[in-house]
């Protein structure tokens, strides 16, 4: 979700305001999602290389969060919308890292869309964390080294259960992937659209799904025709 400073800077307005903006743009995506049957959204909230912006712009994403949380959350478990966070959590505030607890616990039993909340991520630093987690298992004889296969790694990081992204989308012309999803984005499709986040509604996400369905996943394989 890029470009939200760029939005506000090209209006005069402070880079909070585009902050600001872009929450409604989060509102319209999961709303969206919801409506066109997508089943898992994943959305990168706050990166852990965002805490070096100056604090003042931090304080004002972690407002944003907990004013997010508290307004909408009871509007998502009412939709059946499953909250799942992924990230960091043991340098967050505890005020932040209730909130978060919470929206996952009060939606936990929810069916419908699945939204994931990128929040303190980096895939390095997850990459990271899951292999502790291995050689932890390692060091204590629960598991060896030849336990550990892809689908062993799968298991072990944060978004263990969740599949693997089929299309990522950013925003705002840049085309990289910013240390998001680096081993769960293997196989996935890529759209890099021009529009900065507070300008993404419907049209664009529809636009980015019809880009997505033109494509021909190959998986390492033959492509469709040439299988055909």
């Amino acid at each position: 979700m890029d470009g939200n400073g760029r939005w506000a800077q090209a209006r005069g307005l402070p880079r909070t305001m585009g902050h600001r903006r872009g929450v409604d743009a989060v509102h319209g995506a999961v709303r969206a999602a919801g409506d066109l049957g997508i089943r898992y959204l994943t959305l990168f909230a706050f990166s852990s290389e965002n805490w070096r912006r100056p604090a003042q712009e931090v304080t004002e994403l972690m407002g944003l969060l907990k004013l997010f949380i508290r307004r909408d959350l009871a509007e998502l478990h009412r939709e059946g919308v499953r909250v799942k966070v992924i990230g960091a959590r043991d340098n967050l505030a505890s005020d932040i890292r209730g909130l978060l607890e919470e929206a996952e616990h009060l939606t936990r039993d929810n069916k419908e869309t699945t939204l994931v909340i990128a929040f303190n991520y980096g895939a390095r630093e997850e990459l990271a964390r899951a292999t502790r987690r291995i050689a932890d298992k390692i060091a204590l004889g629960e598991a060896s080294p030849e336990d550990v296969t892809p689908e062993f790694m799968d298991s072990h990081m944060d978004t263990a259960g969740i599949p693997d992204p089929d299309l990522i989308i950013r925003t705002s012309g840049e085309m990289r992937l910013s240390n998001f999803l680096l081993w769960q984005s293997a196989y996935s499709e890529f759209v890099f659209m021009p529009c900065l986040w507070p300008d993404f509604d419907r049209k664009a996400f529809e636009d980015a799904l019809n880009e997505y369905s033109s494509r021909d996943r190959r998986y390492g394989g033959l492509s469709r025709e040439i299988a055909s």
